[in-house]
């Protein structure tokens, strides 16, 4: 388990150095190829690159009724109320309560790991230009920290999830289902 420390380091310091050329897809599964890059913090020109996928599941909607099923774990007995409070100034103001729920499976067993003994410099440019090369849509390159390297992935998955709402909500409206 990683510290909130480490978390937050691993969140700020995560960059996205190559984005897949697609987003997430409304109506089907959708698989990103990642290479994520890190130094290792205890040994001096050493970079492990890990390979891996991310598949994300098809966008589901979630619509007001199932925001009964939310549980209030760790809240006052009050939380309840207020939510449902906030809930119907929404509606009242007209506002579309329609979410899209996003899911993800991280396939840990297919993630391969490789140290090379170079830079961070020689590893990113040599990284990212075998990705030029091959021409491969669906990889991304991301740059991160070695020990906390899951939180990479995940702020990865999550930045694809906002580049992609927007686009996966126009196709729901268009299909007339939200």
């Amino acid at each position: 388990m990683h510290s909130q420390d480490n978390i937050h380091y691993a969140l700020e310091t995560t960059r996205v150095l190559r984005e897949p050329d697609h987003r997430i897809q409304t109506f089907g599964e959708t698989r990103f190829e990642f290479q994520l890059i890190s130094e290792l913090m205890d040994r001096v020109g050493e970079v492990r690159i890990r390979t891996g996928e991310v598949e994300a599941q098809r966008p589901r909607i979630l619509r007001p009724e199932a925001f009964r099923e939310i549980e209030f774990e760790g809240f006052n007995d009050s939380a309840r109320a207020r939510f449902e409070k906030m809930m119907e100034k929404f509606r009242a103001e007209g506002k579309d309560l329609a979410f899209l729920q996003y899911g993800f499976q991280f396939r840990r067993g297919e993630v391969h790991e490789e140290i090379v003994h170079d830079s961070m410099d020689a590893v990113r440019e040599r990284v990212l230009e075998d990705i030029r090369r091959s021409g491969d849509p669906s990889r991304a390159v991301i740059e991160g920290v070695d020990d906390a390297w899951e939180v990479c992935i995940l702020k990865f998955s999550f930045e694809m999830i906002l580049r992609s709402h927007e686009i996966n909500a126009f196709d729901f409206k268009r299909r007339g289902l939200i």
